[in-house]
């Protein structure tokens, strides 16, 4: 699986680039699945459900399944977070996964970026940025700037920079 990450500041739109870019290359046959990293503790369990009693009993994991979907919730228990890798594993193979978030992650990734929130560029000093999205004008030798407004341009460049194209998916080549 190939794997492509936008990463950036809170804020600066990510999750809305990625539901952009989502349909974009699905159209072209490619198969995307989708990781999202959060610095915040989640659960998509609530308290008096039954799974959430199962998991405050001591279960380890616990599947919730229906006839739309499944989803496994894996305790960590004070182990570390695992990393994309790791991750990876537990997921079905397609053509390419978008990773939102990790942005201290060595993975090819385009920066979002939005000067207005006073953030620094992270593609400065980080080498696994590829290219920067941003809603302004920027002047970086190191790397092309896209218009975060031209979505079609940002998803032209993952499938470029992937090496996916309509002819190369699925395994197929």
């Amino acid at each position: 699986m190939k794997i492509f990450g936008l990463a950036g500041w809170s804020g600066s739109g990510k999750t809305t680039l990625v539901v952009q870019v989502l349909p974009l290359i699905i159209e072209h046959g490619i198969t995307v699945s989708t990781m999202k990293h959060t610095h915040h503790g989640f659960d998509l369990d609530r308290p008096g459900k039954d799974s959430h009693n199962h998991r405050q009993a001591g279960a380890e994991e616990v599947m919730l399944t229906s006839s739309a979907r499944w989803a496994l919730l894996h305790e960590l228990n004070g182990e570390p977070e695992l990393s994309i890798e790791e991750l990876l594993q537990h997921m079905t193979p397609v053509d390419l996964v978008l990773i939102e978030g990790f942005k201290s992650y060595p993975h090819p990734k385009i920066e979002v970026h939005r000067p207005s929130l006073g953030k620094p560029l992270l593609a400065t000093n980080d080498p696994s940025v590829v290219a920067v999205a941003s809603d302004e004008c920027l002047e970086i030798d190191r790397v092309p700037v896209i218009d975060l407004n031209d979505v079609q341009s940002v998803a032209d460049f993952i499938v470029d920079y992937v090496g996916l194209s309509p002819e190369i998916r699925n395994g197929a080549a």
